[in-house]
């Protein structure tokens, strides 16, 4: 085989340097049958002319075929010099408004974020320069290689389509003005009839599979008995191993075999051997043998050098093909015409369709060149864009399952044509209403994953390395379903609400086969011995995370598609949890006289999953309902009369339950699967379609149903139940030999259902849930962001979720709730949130992660030390409820919400006795505030003539029923209040006792004031009502007054006793009690002492009190309270020496602590007297 770095170059061809191309197109333009003249032409020369020897020589060949082939052709079209002719065509034709420039690997691009329709949208750099997007928020990125410049596009861009260049081109032209007019009859004649032979020439060579004899009517005369034996590129085989391979099967260099590799993976294929059949043969086997063990072998074929010739030469004819059609608009119409037009065999037989079919079989090389000629043809002719586009969506299927199959990268397929022609408006309406696109996407995405369990969902374990292969290849199908979507309609014929409608069932289907997949359940005993797949399922819902987003937002654009889409959405979810009770044993549920019936079920045993697709669909359609008014427009048309609150709320809040008891330690033993999918549940990529979808159906359950039985069902579903529904359970829990991984598990699943239920009451920034835009969702979302720390523009971008178009809306509403902060030498510019924003903090902001709550409240704390404020982080005023979800505030001032609020009060009192947590007595101080806050809110809002139906805060004021007759749950905060081991909630419980007043006072002064205006008409009766319900109210007031001293003393005796039993014994019971109720400012007189002796006095330790010079926090001083230190500064002293001269042999080893007699050396320390905190010290 001859060497690469010494080739021998063949001599040229006399005949081939006295062709001339001007007699050739004369012969031609004579010829009766010019289809069989050319190609007796090309079957003469193009073998004379390509693959001379083993090796290419690009620049000869160009030459030779520019002179002998492509010449002649030149000459035919302009009948004249080309040299002439060309530009005559030119000058002729009106120039292209659109750009077109396609784009080359690492080419940069650009993409304005104000003005693109979508981020497919892009300029090159010269239309970037000269447009006035540069001026505008920008994204630069480089280019893959294979789309194009969109300039000139009106469907592309909101305002600015045009740049200086091109902008030229605009004012003359007009849309359907026909290009072929600019062009004389006769070269339009002679372009169609060379156009129609050479491309006819190139797809039929290039599509050729024998690799031995040529088409009939290019078969030569005399032939050769000359081979190659030709590497095709895989995306399999390594770079080493082709290396490898090839070395040992032709016998060459090292450097030669890369130099081969190199070629094979830019262009797909490279001859490696050139010579007699046989000789190509034997290195075919070798290459087979070596690359075969493990995988499939590479793909090699022994070719006749003639057809590898005319293969060489129909690539050179496609590219010369692209260059002609620039010089007119009127040659690009005809090219497309040729290219579209029906072959004799019917459907899929234009030129076309039958390269796009046969895409799979050519190598990379031939890809790239006909998709770069189908862009400057096809896609630059907006008339037979469209037709291009009919045909692509009648083929889409077979396109689609061909790339599947092949294993070449998407942007060498020709499907990756998709995202020049979906994201075109015009096109995709059309191709959803003529050819059911949305439906044809999704049938046969899911006609590739055949891999269902015994209820029809999907099952991706135990897949094969096949399976999975297919599984990421067929991902760009969404992609397409992405493109397609992506830009809105504005009008609604009716037949593309049909057609959308159609889509929108196959939608259905796609998600039913995702609604509970990958179920998962507790291990209990041992771990789970092999991790389960996981990350398929996830990946599928990531990708269609704004899909089903993109879905959402079209039903909401049209009233009827909405509804209908609801319905739909509502009938599918009833097929696959209607019968959700099947099975399960009824149980009925009671607590303060309220009863449901419900299901006995246990996350913590049966099966449970969290892909939940078409209850999050429903719930985000719900929200639209309420958003664009239809509920109240036309309730008559919706089924809200057949839903069923339970059968909504059932399986959103078994994937709620399981988060909690995942995160109680009670799935510990199933590994990392489900704590890996636990954690994108709440991650920002995915949460938006999952978890803030289930709290959305979460209210809408509630808002439909009595908020008693809500709770109930929850105590049920988070087993909680049990102690709750029976009398001491808790304290019972505590007091018997209980394992304390139990009650630690019990605590953090309590504390989990009051956070939900917090999360349920005040997470209204939804449009549509509450009266809120999406402008104050993002806002909200930025100031918690801000509140945990500053932070930098790309950490703020990263926590945000991005829509369709990879926008946050942050820039928008920054500026609004945060300052920034220029950097200084080093670091990055930081955002800072402005201090009047601090006020919308919520402690339990529902995108918060545990560490970033615990951060954000300490930070928030430490602010408000710093303010000199009070060190509560009181619930923030929210916005109200849209009508739809108006009644779910009750959830607060519901019977079992009370008794549940007042048991964990109840257990905090009585400290002692019963297992619970600070957390847990947090979050119901929080729950209170919140339900303060919303009385306040509708005291203050209140209409004329209406009443305030919401009285959370009289409420908590009446004691217990009985027979407990326990305190009302405001006298047990008044106890709390002064309760020394809840030191840190001190300041909200105050602030609680202070916004109940100010709701007393102003339903006091509103009930005076509307006395005061119908004062004339006051009747006896109803001033004695009044009357008593003031001595009612005074005598409440006492009576709390009462218990709250009560509590007092009670607390002071059993302290005092606990500290002075011996003194106790010898006192009377009179003076001890008087002594306990002065224990605060004990006044003994100096006549009653006694210092020594058995009768000593007991004189009281005074309470110390000491306050960090660091953070200003005062504090007691006791053995349990944060430990607090002095600065000091220790150093060597000699005051007291009596031996100043003597030396220390060994300093290192000398404790200055053991002192010798002659006090030769001491130790001296010295503070400033100043107290802090050992950790504010430290930090």
């Amino acid at each position: 085989m001859a060497s690469e770095l010494e080739p021998e170059v063949p001599a040229i061809d006399q005949s081939l340097l006295e062709c001339s191309a001007e007699e050739t197109a004369g012969k031609w333009l004579q010829s009766t049958d010019l289809t069989r003249e050319v190609y007796q032409h090309l079957a003469h020369y193009v073998p004379k002319i390509y693959c001379r020897g083993p090796n290419p020589f690009p620049q000869r060949e160009d030459m030779l075929a520019q002179l002998v082939l492509l010449g002649p052709m030149e000459w035919y079209i302009c009948g004249e010099d080309p040299a002439f002719g060309f530009p005559k065509l030119e000058q002729a034709n009106k120039p292209s408004h659109l750009c077109g420039r396609v784009f080359k690997v690492g080419e940069p691009t650009y993409s304005c974020r104000d003005c693109a329709v979508d981020p497919t949208c892009v300029l090159c750099m010269e239309c970037f320069l000269g447009s006035i997007h540069r001026d505008h928020r920008y994204r630069m990125t480089t280019s893959g290689g294979g789309g194009f410049c969109d300039c000139g596009d009106t469907e592309a861009w909101k305002e600015g389509p045009y740049c200086e260049k091109h902008k030229l081109n605009t004012s003359e032209i007009e849309e359907e003005e026909d290009p072929l007019i600019h062009l004389p009859e006769d070269v339009i004649t002679r372009t169609y009839n060379i156009f129609a032979i050479m491309f006819h020439y190139a797809v039929e060579i290039l599509t050729w599979e024998k690799e031995s004899e040529l088409p009939a009517d290019l078969e030569m005369v005399e032939k050769t008995d000359t081979y190659y034996c030709m590497l095709f590129n895989d995306e399999v085989h390594t770079y080493e191993q082709v290396i490898y391979t090839l070395q040992k099967a032709v016998n060459c260099t090292q450097k030669e075999a890369i130099g081969f590799a190199t070629t094979v993976d830019r262009d797909g294929r490279r001859s490696v051997r050139y010579g007699d059949f046989a000789y190509c043969e034997q290195a075919k086997s070798v290459i087979v043998r070596n690359t075969s063990r493990q995988t499939k072998p590479l793909k090699v074929q022994v070719m006749h050098s003639s057809i590898v010739a005319h293969q060489n030469f129909g690539l050179k004819l496609l590219s010369w093909l692209g260059s002609i059609i620039g010089y007119s608009d009127g040659l690009r119409r005809i090219l497309c015409q040729v290219g579209l037009r029906e072959g004799p065999d019917g459907e899929n037989s234009s030129l076309v369709d039958r390269l796009m079919l046969n895409d799979s079989k050519l190598w990379k090389g031939a890809r790239s060149m006909y998709h770069q000629l189908f862009m400057s043809s096809l896609l630059m002719d907006l008339k037979y864009k469209k037709l291009f586009a009919v045909r692509f969506a009648k083929n889409y299927e077979r396109l689609q399952s061909d790339y599947v199959t092949d294993d070449h990268d998407r942007e060498f397929s020709v499907a990756d044509l998709s995202v020049q022609i979906f994201t075109v408006p015009s096109l995709a309406r059309m191709l959803i209403t003529e050819e059911n696109l949305l439906t044809i996407i999704i049938k046969t995405f899911m006609d590739h994953l055949r891999h269902r369990d015994a209820q029809g969902r999907f099952q991706f374990e135990r897949y094969t390395a096949l399976q999975a292969f297919k599984f990421r290849r067929v991902q760009s199908l969404i992609l397409d379903l992405k493109y397609v979507l992506i830009s809105k309609p504005t009008e609604w014929s009716d037949d593309l609400r049909q057609k959308f409608l159609e889509g929108f069932d196959a939608f259905l289907e796609l998600l039913k086969c995702m609604q509970g997949m990958d179920p998962v359940t507790r291990q209990v005993g041992q771990h789970i011995e092999m991790e389960p797949e996981w990350e398929a399922a996830f990946t599928l819902q990531m990708k269609l995370t704004h899909v089903i987003s993109m879905m959402q937002d079209w039903c909401a654009l049209d009233e009827k598609v909405l509804i209908e889409a609801y319905k739909k959405c509502l009938a599918v979810l009833m097929q696959c949890h209607g019968g959700f009770t099947d099975g399960e044993q009824p149980v009925t549920l009671s607590i303060c006289g309220h009863s449901v019936e419900t299901i006995r079920y246990c996350v913590s045993q049966e099966k449970v999953s969290i892909h939940l697709p078409i209850s999050r669909l429903l719930a985000g359609l719900h929200v639209l309902l309420s958003k664009s008014e239809v509920a109240y427009k036309f309730p008559e048309l919706l089924p809200l009369s057949e839903l069923s609150p339970p059968m909504l709320i059932e399986h959103p809040l078994r994937c709620l339950v399981l988060c909690a008891q995942v995160h109680a330690g009670m799935w510990r033993r199933n590994g990392f699967s489900l704590v890996n999918q636990i954690y994108y549940y709440h991650n920002v990529k995915c949460r938006r379609e999952m978890f803030d979808k289930d709290i959305i159906m979460l209210q809408t359950g509630v808002s439909m149903m009595d908020p008693n039985h809500f709770l109930m069902i929850m105590l049920s579903r988070f087993e909680l139940y049990q102690i709750f529904s029976t009398p001491d359970y808790g304290k019972r829990l505590s007091s018997e030999i209980t394992h304390k991984d139990v009650v630690q598990q019990n605590n953090t699943l309590i504390e989990e259902m009051l956070y939900l239920i917090i999360m349920l009451v005040g997470e209204r920034f939804s449009p549509g849930v509450g009266q809120v835009n999406a402008t104050d969702e993002i806002k909200r979302e930025i100031i918690h962001q801000l509140c945990i720390k500053p932070m930098a523009h790309s950490e703020l971008v990263k926590s945000l979720p991005e829509d369709e178009n990879k926008e946050t809306g942050m820039e928008s509403v920054i500026e609004a709730v945060a300052h920034f902060k220029k950097p200084g030498l080093t670091g990055r510019g930081m955002y800072e949130l402005k201090p009047e924003c601090a006020k919308e903090f919520n402690l339990y902001f529902y995108h918060f992660s545990r560490a970033e709550q615990s951060k954000a409240e300490e930070a928030q704390r430490k602010l408000k030390r710093q303010n000199r404020e009070d060190t509560a982080l009181p619930p923030p005023v929210l916005p109200p409820f849209c009508p739809l979800f108006a009644s779910l505030v009750n959830i607060l001032q519901s019977d079992v919400m009370l008794y549940i609020i007042r048991t964990i009060l109840h257990w905090a009192v009585e400290h002692n006795g019963y297992a619970w947590s600070e957390s847990m007595l947090q979050r119901v101080l929080h729950l209170i505030g919140m339900a303060l806050q919303e009385e306040k809110q509708h005291l203050e809002n209140v209409m004329e003539e209406h009443v305030v139906t919401f009285t959370f805060a009289q409420k908590i004021s009446k004691p217990g029923e009985a027979p407990n007759n326990s305190p009302s749950i405001l006298a047990m905060l008044e106890t709390l209040q002064n309760a020394p081991y809840l030191e840190v909630h001190k300041d909200m419980i105050r602030w609680i006792l202070k916004t109940f007043n100010a709701i007393k006072k102003m339903r006091e002064s509103s009930s005076a004031s509307s006395v005061a205006e119908t004062e004339g008409t006051i009747t006896e009766e109803s001033s004695r009502d009044k009357d008593k319900a003031e001595r009612k109210r005074k005598a409440e007031i006492a009576r709390l007054r009462r218990e709250k001293v009560m509590a007092q003393m009670s607390e002071m005796q059993r302290n005092f006793i606990d500290e002075n039993k011996d003194l106790f014994q010898q006192t009377v019971a009179e003076e001890a009690s008087n002594f306990a109720v002065l224990d605060n400012s004990p006044m003994v007189s100096d006549t009653t002492l006694i210092a020594l002796g058995p009768a000593q006095t007991q004189v009281p330790k005074q309470r110390q009190f000491v306050t960090c010079i660091l953070c200003q926090e005062e504090q007691e001083v006791k053995v349990e309270s944060k430990a607090m230190v002095l600065a000091a500064f220790v150093q060597r002293s000699t005051v007291l020496s009596k031996n100043r001269n003597k030396v220390i042999q060994d300093p290192e080893k000398y404790d200055p602590l053991f002192m010798h007699p002659d006090l030769s050396c001491g130790t001296h320390t010295g503070s400033c007297g100043h107290v802090m905190h050992a950790h504010c010290w430290q930090s």
